[in-house]
């Protein structure tokens, strides 16, 4: 009888899980990132991976890569990389729009005409999505790197894709 309400359970807990795991979804994004570090203007080519848990809650892995530098006051600035984890909490207004606020933890490395500058601290921030299609999207976000070293903002849009 034990074994019998073991295996019972066990059927019942796997069918409720089922809405669940139909709503989690992987989802990829590329874009552009305008990048504020101090004054320093720099462009970087971003990308993030993501696992949506359900339609609210997921966590997002973020990479960045400089294309633009920039030079202030004399001295050349040029981001090298920047690596970054979250988690996201989603609103979805509507089947065509999300917003989503997010925070979690970043590392960045500069090189500059006086030498690499790494950081790394709590990140945060804002942003909505426009769902083209039920796969496609459009990403619009702002993240404030909150750095012991460098403080940066950062607007990117950017390509999403739910798989």
């Amino acid at each position: 009888m034990k074994t019998l309400m073991i295996a019972a359970s066990a059927a019942v807990l796997s069918l409720a899980a089922m809405p669940a795991a139909a709503q989690a979804q992987a989802y990829g994004t590329v874009g552009y990132a305008g990048v504020d570090a101090e004054g320093a203007n720099i462009g970087a080519l971003q990308g993030r991976v993501g696992y949506k848990f359900n339609p609210v809650l997921a966590v997002e892995g973020e990479a960045a890569f400089g294309i633009q530098d920039d030079t202030v006051s004399g001295i050349d600035v040029k981001m090298k990389h920047e690596v970054g984890v979250f988690g996201v909490v989603t609103a979805p207004i509507s089947p065509s729009f999300d917003l989503f606020a997010r925070a979690g933890y970043t590392g960045a490395k500069f090189e500059t005409s006086l030498g690499d500058v790494k950081s790394d601290g709590f990140a945060y921030g804002v942003g909505g999505q426009y769902n083209v299609t039920a796969q496609d999207g459009i990403r619009l976000d702002w993240t404030r790197h909150d750095h012991d070293d460098v403080e940066a903002d950062v607007w990117s849009i950017g390509y999403s894709r739910k798989f």
